[in-house]
């Protein structure tokens, strides 16, 4: 990935061509490791030096020489549908010299350009997320790209192994197409949803859509890898907005384009913000110590001058140990989440440390960060904690819920959010 220093460097040739990029939601600017390799929070997809992109070309019925011969060669993609024991049907895939192609999902093999785990809601460690039987397949999903402007990017389910293969086994649901030609989902989908007005101020959730192996729309199967698909959805396409999301049974990606990128406040514009506001020498009404956000790196560990929220009413302290409706049950940080009296209004509820959201790509506007997500305590501004709550997010086989896009804590409260109220400085 590029920083924004390099892409400003015009070397001997252009600067590359950056279609858009994929964050995945739960990580606040990286993963709680250390971005790796093709593992990381955050993926960007530029123009490749030679096309790799593909095409459907010739159809085989049953087991014919040139079937197997497409599903042995290592240098012929092919996507074979086992129909019954007796029949599959091989669809072999030619280069296209006009689209770059990008694959996602949970293996390490070489043609996965990015490796994505599940996404364990509130996780810090990484170790948090080994022990769980992964949902998101191992060649989840792949994005084309034109080479030329506007830069279309279209998903589709499922993504070619190493010997270039898609293989849909007997229990995938698949069928033969009106035009005689196949398509197929794989076993947990691939879900879009186009939010409408795209990534914007007035962007409102748009509706969870079901995108097929040939990158048709259907709207949803009952639980997750029901057999039987949903309905057809024709005036809808595949094509990736500026806004989209997309899920894979254990993560949710959110494509932002490069239009959409440079519309978006950067890193330093956070910065900016973050210490504008410890500018301001908010104080704790009761304790009047000065407080102040830690800085973008020490997002994790909470500070001494950490500001912390009665998530109930919004009102801005440091951090004290009084006022638990639970002394019964000890006392610390680690209970911060319980019960407490707020001081200033009485108003009881959680108690949270206060987090900055790092994570630029989320962000709907520039404006300050004066709203925190519930029960997380992250910060932003008011249109996008306003947008996520909105948003439903699939949560395990058939349930959907709002979550914090920082962490993928699921919201709660009537909102799922709080404004914050500062006290200013006394003096």
């Amino acid at each position: 990935m590029f920083s924004p220093e390099q892409e400003n460097i015009s070397t001997s040739t252009k600067v590359p061509i950056k279609y858009g990029e994929l964050i995945v939601l739960g990580y606040n600017g990286t993963l709680p490791n250390g971005d790796r390799g093709r593992r990381k929070s955050r993926f960007a997809l530029f123009k490749r030096p030679k096309a790799n992109g593909v095409k459907p070309s010739t159809v085989h019925v049953a087991c014919t020489p040139q079937a197997a011969k497409a599903i042995s060669n290592k240098d012929q993609h092919s996507i074979s549908y086992t129909l019954s024991r007796a029949q599959t049907v091989v669809v072999e895939y030619t280069h296209d010299s006009n689209t770059d192609m990008f694959q996602i999902g949970r293996s390490t093999e070489s043609p996965i350009d990015f490796v994505v785990t599940d996404t364990i809601p509130g996780s810090q460690s990484n170790s948090d997320t080994q022990s769980v039987q992964s949902t998101i397949s191992r060649f989840a999903c792949r994005v084309m790209c034109q080479r030329t402007p506007p830069y279309t990017a279209c998903i589709y389910a499922a993504g070619f192994d190493s010997s270039k293969n898609i293989f849909l086994g007997e229990k995938a649901a698949k069928w033969r197409t009106s035009d005689g030609q196949m398509d197929g989902l794989t076993t947990n989908g691939v879900l879009v949803m186009h939010p409408r007005h795209g990534f914007t101020e007035d962007s409102k959730p748009g509706v969870w859509r079901e995108i097929s192996v040939c990158g048709n729309v259907f709207t949803l199967r009952e639980t997750r890898s029901a057999q039987q698909r949903g309905k057809m959805v024709e005036s809808e396409t595949q094509e990736l907005v500026d806004g989209s999301l997309i899920d894979l049974c254990g993560a949710t990606l959110l494509w932002r384009t490069a239009e959409g990128l440079s519309r978006t406040p950067t890193l330093k514009h956070l910065e900016a913000l973050r210490q504008e506001l410890n500018a301001a020498r908010p104080q704790c009404p009761v304790g009047f110590n000065t407080l102040a956000f830690p800085s973008m790196r020490r997002k994790d560990t909470v500070d001494e001058k950490q500001p912390w929220v009665y998530l109930h009413c919004g009102h801005v302290h440091g951090y004290h140990s009084w006022g638990t409706r639970d002394e019964g049950r000890g006392e610390g940080r680690a209970g911060s989440g319980r019960e407490r009296e707020c001081p200033m209004c009485r108003a009881r509820g959680p108690y949270v440390p206060l987090w900055l959201g790092c994570e630029a790509g989320f962000y709907l506007d520039a404006a300050p960060p004066t709203h925190a997500f519930s029960p997380c305590g992250h910060v932003c501004s008011e249109k996008t904690v306003a947008f996520w709550s909105q948003i439903p997010l699939p949560h395990g086989t058939h349930t959907f819920h709002a979550a914090c896009p920082f962490c993928a804590q699921q919201l709660n409260g009537e909102h799922g959010y709080v404004r914050l109220i500062f006290q200013g400085p006394v003096d």
